[in-house]
């Protein structure tokens, strides 16, 4: 199994912490964000090269992390601003086209700290061999309407997922972690050709779920997003490292 890491954003929220500097090799207690994530990953022993796909801005920066990382490999799509970002997406399919990959695939957003391993995803998804994604209850509809909104049936398949929906079907919030199987990674083309979005990287399962099958795993701990210095700060203060399964 292959994990792509996205890691391809400029973190304009952060600035000017990350004007220069990528987000996900920012520091959280004695690791970087990306370590924490690829750290916990590797133990699983179900991914056999960590694939971090990033702009041209910021790939010195992680090819100099990378260095002395066997099993991690660093792919610069060439971007480099905001208005010039592939997307999500698209970023993923760039690096199958790119690298001929072919294979499972674990696609995760690199800038995330998890209080939870992630190897119980993994299981989860090889247990019911189809594409997977995690879900969390929210509260909030203003953050529901800023995330990617899931419906699901009692077996947990996605009966419907949308990407910022102006009025949220349900509280189940789909957070930056998927599960690919081989099949339905040589689908993302097919979900980019037929217009599904490809900013966000949730649109793609959005799509998908409409014509394969895609189960929803509720998350078994907490998400720390970094979205501004405010939360990077909170981050630093509180984390303290994976503590549940």
């Amino acid at each position: 199994m292959k994990c792509l890491i996205l890691a391809a954003g400029y973190a304009t929220r952060l600035y000017p912490l990350t004007e220069n500097f990528p987000k996900p090799l920012l520091k959280v207690g004695e690791k970087t964000i990306l370590d924490w994530l690829i750290d916990d990953i590797r133990e699983s022993g179900r991914v056999d090269e960590f694939i971090v796909i990033s702009n041209h801005k910021f790939a010195d920066c992680f090819y100099e992390w990378a260095d002395g990382k066997p099993d991690v490999r660093v792919l610069d799509d060439g971007t480099s601003d905001n208005a010039t970002r592939l997307g999500a997406v698209r970023d993923v399919q760039f690096a199958i086209d790119t690298l001929g990959l072919d294979s499972d695939m674990l696609v995760i957003a690199g800038d995330n700290v998890l209080d939870f391993s992630l190897k119980s995803f993994i299981a989860y998804a090889e247990k019911k061999n189809a594409s997977c994604v995690m879900r969390y209850f929210e509260a909030d509809t203003e953050r529901l309407k800023k995330c990617g909104v899931l419906s699901i049936d009692d077996s947990d398949r996605i009966t419907e997922m949308m990407e910022k929906p102006p009025v949220p079907k349900s509280n189940w919030c789909c957070p930056p972690f998927y599960y690919y199987t081989r099949e339905d990674a040589r689908r993302v083309a097919d979900g980019i050709a037929e217009g599904c979005g490809t900013d966000a990287p949730g649109s793609y399962i959005a799509w998908l779920a409409a014509v394969a099958p895609v189960y929803a795993m509720e998350m078994p701990g907490s998400r720390y997003d970094i979205g501004n210095l405010e939360s990077y700060e909170r981050v630093k203060r509180e984390y303290r490292g994976i503590t549940k399964c």
